[in-house]
């Protein structure tokens, strides 16, 4: 069984399988140390690591743990970011939501426009009863996109990362699909 990765639609975004030609803004999306600032490890330094975030993504697909699709904007198809859903389980019903963007995207309710439309997806289509998410304390714009979507902050993964010798703390976040508004 393969999990297609969608093609999805919004009034503002198209949400699409990434594909070799995406290399380039992925690597510098992923190299950005501003867009990282919150993330659970460093910035990218090598080209290759966007190459394999691909060969991945393509993974995820055939082996059914998930779907990690590529976010444009619609009107001239830049490339703003990616959004997904990993690990998924069929027999627990649930997957977690993962999001990256780059600065421009910043501010527009990208993310959250994004994150809806896969997320009315899973539950339409994977069926899904629980999403789970996690973002770094830190970072009030990511637990906004969380809480906008419904998503209730369940506990804190007290210093659960540590990148580049900075410890950090996450906050994990529950939706289920009967508080689902989408």
């Amino acid at each position: 069984m393969v999990l297609p990765t969608p093609t999805l639609h919004t009034a503002r975004l198209r949400l699409r399988p990434f594909d070799d030609s995406d290399v380039d803004e992925l690597f510098a999306l992923h190299s950005d140390a501003d867009v990282l600032r919150f993330w659970d490890a460093p910035p990218w330094t090598e080209r290759a690591r966007a190459e394999r975030f691909i060969a991945v993504c393509r993974q995820m697909a055939e082996d059914c743990s998930g779907s990690r699709p590529a976010v444009v904007r619609a009107s001239d198809g830049s490339f703003l970011g990616w959004c997904g859903l990993s690990r998924w389980d069929p027999d627990h019903r649930s997957a977690s939501l993962g999001y990256c963007f780059g600065k421009a995207a910043w501010g527009h309710g990208y993310a959250t426009e994004a994150a809806g439309a896969l997320l009315r997806w899973a539950f339409d289509t994977l069926d899904l009863n629980r999403v789970q998410a996690e973002c770094d304390t830190r970072n009030g714009a990511s637990a906004r996109v969380l809480e906008k979507l419904g998503f209730v902050r369940e506990g804190t993964l007290r210093e659960d990362c540590v990148v580049n010798g900075e410890v950090s703390d996450s906050w994990v976040y529950g939706l289920l699909r009967r508080e689902w508004a989408g």
